[in-house]
């Protein structure tokens, strides 16, 4: 198995990016994650576990009265980060750490091979599902993972993250948005090419009723940096303009990339990490479905 996603991206080499953004996300995570889980549940499986930062907030609230906390991902050496992760916070989960799939059939199959829980009273995927090729099908796999009363809880992106004032003082006003517009066609080209994508033409939440779920519901939450920004806050600053650098090639105007490069330039007067106007502010939806109870 590859440790890359079906995006083709190879997210091993991104484990310190995703380890800042758990201590940029921590504080709101934190918050999700008491909202999710109800005081009766006991198993949760988390999908695409990353560096580890969400299921370790999950072991930190199970702790209290112990459970089993499963984190599946395609990457090993995320897979490993997370679980060490895991267990710097407690030592009172017991904590099965699966190389699985979530776009194959097998998922399930290779949970019970690695001894961990097949369902579980909370299945949680943040930031995945829609690296999936076949999206809807990934929640209904996901859904199946869930026992009966239990739920499954997805976070996809709500508003793109914004980043610079309206004029930087470079090229026209307006370059986020532009650079926003490119990152959106570049994510529409991938999601065209990427072996086996499946459009899906309905929301999140209603891709769960469609996959059997009900008592469906979202909300949104803000992660909100103001300006002037420092630490953490700063390097997501500097990583959000880098993926849109990325991924505006070829996208958006010469004016606009020279500008983009002298942002990212320490040398320029323009650095985005010297300047005290830049800020992080992103909004990410939460939406959950309960199985029923046959």
């Amino acid at each position: 198995m590859a440790a890359h996603s079906h995006d083709n991206i190879d997210w091993d080499e991104h484990l310190q990016h995703l380890r800042d953004g758990d201590e940029l996300n921590a504080p709101e995570i934190a918050e999700v994650v008491a909202e999710l889980l109800r005081p009766s549940d006991r198993t949760v499986l988390e999908i695409g576990a990353g560096a580890g930062g969400k299921a370790a907030a999950f072991a930190a609230a199970l702790a209290d009265s112990g459970g089993v906390l499963t984190i599946v991902d395609t990457a090993p050496q995320l897979l490993a980060a997370a679980g060490a992760h895991v267990k710097q916070v407690s030592d009172r989960v017991q904590v099965h750490a699966v190389r699985a799939d979530a776009a194959e059939d097998s998922l399930a199959e290779e949970l019970a091979q690695a001894g961990a829980p097949t369902q579980a009273d909370l299945v949680f995927a943040a930031l995945a599902v829609h690296h999936l090729p076949d999206q809807l099908a990934g929640v209904r796999r996901l859904a199946s993972l869930v026992r009966p009363g239990g739920r499954l809880a997805i976070i996809e992106f709500g508003l793109a993250t914004k980043v610079l004032p309206p004029d930087v003082g470079l090229s026209e006003p307006g370059l986020e948005a532009r650079l926003i517009a490119a990152r959106e066609d570049w994510f529409r080209q991938m999601r065209a090419e990427m072996p086996g994508s499946v459009r899906m033409p309905l929301g999140w939440g209603k891709a769960l009723s469609a996959s059997g779920l009900t008592e469906v519901r979202s909300w949104s939450y803000l992660v909100d940096r103001p300006a002037p920004v420092a630490g953490v806050a700063r390097q997501a600053v500097l990583r959000r303009l880098e993926f849109l650098r990325r991924d505006a090639e070829n996208r958006i105007g010469p004016a606009d990339l020279a500008a983009l490069d002298q942002l990212l330039d320490e040398a320029s007067e323009h650095y985005a990490g010297n300047r005290d106007d830049v800020y992080y502010l992103a909004a990410n939806t939460v939406h959950v479905g309960t199985r029923p109870v046959a």
